[in-house]
């Protein structure tokens, strides 16, 4: 089965799809390849407006990394490298100069709420569900998306969602910020393409020049330094018993 796809429609919008629901949609490094490719399309191509990234089926969005793929990186060298791998391609969708939106089919959890937040937008369909559960798996977030979330929600609320790991539903996740549409599973691609139609109606260099305004910000904050720093906390923790007996644990139970 093809891990990945990516099309772009008659108005402009692109969508890249997480093609694993037999993995809960997991990213592994192919899915981390095909992502890179994408953006830099999407980049690339002026008939391109906006960037959609989304899964298959309607159980995941994203649960993160893929345990079984990356459960050989033993070392904080071995998994800083994949880490940061990931944590450069998510900056890159951060300042990516078109509007992009994470379509959330199903339940994002892990590494897939890190995805999420470097979208601008987040459209969800009623019945997914959120959570930074890294602290369960006995590290932190490992590609600079507690940066990224500190940036986008009021500090309290971005601080409970990362240390409480809990899971919240989209009434409490919309509450918070972190979501900016619900709607029902059925008219979810529906309802991305009328919430992105007022958007994409607008000339390129017009919101090319609106995302210009956030992506000097988090250049003079240093954000990518600061998502280092993050990732370099999350390969400390990964030599951890804590985090080897928690990925023992899931791969035991076929969770991903």
């Amino acid at each position: 089965m093809v891990k990945t796809k990516f099309f772009v429609d008659n108005n402009g919008i692109s969508t890249f799809v997480i093609n694993r629901p037999e993995k809960r949609n997991a990213v592994d490094y192919e899915v981390m390849t095909s992502l890179e490719k994408a953006i830099s399309e999407v980049k690339a191509n002026p008939h391109i407006k906006a960037l959609v990234i989304t899964g298959a089926g309607s159980q995941a969005f994203c649960s993160g990394g893929d345990i079984s793929a990356f459960h050989a990186l033993e070392t904080a060298a071995e998994a800083e490298s994949m880490l940061k791998r990931m944590g450069r391609i998510l900056y890159e969708l951060l300042i990516l100069p078109k509007p992009t939106v994470a379509l959330l089919n199903g339940t994002a959890v892990g590494g897939g709420c890190e995805i999420a937040i470097a979208c601008d937008f987040r459209i969800s369909a009623a019945h997914s569900e959120f959570g930074f559960i890294q602290g369960d798996l006995g590290i932190t977030t490992g590609w600079g998306g507690g940066t990224i979330l500190f940036e986008k929600l009021r500090y309290s609320d971005a601080m409970e969602m990362l240390t409480s790991s809990q899971i919240y539903s989209v009434e409490r996740a919309k509450q918070v910020g972190f979501l900016s549409y619900v709607t029902s599973y059925q008219e979810l691609a529906m309802r991305c393409e009328e919430w992105l139609l007022p958007i994409i109606t607008k000339p390129s260099a017009v919101l090319t020049a609106y995302k210009q305004m956030p992506i000097a910000k988090w250049s003079q904050v240093g954000l990518w330094e600061r998502m280092e720093a993050e990732i370099d906390h999350c390969s400390l923790l990964w030599e951890s018993e804590e985090h080897k007996q928690a990925v023992n644990n899931r791969l035991q139970k076929k969770a991903y």
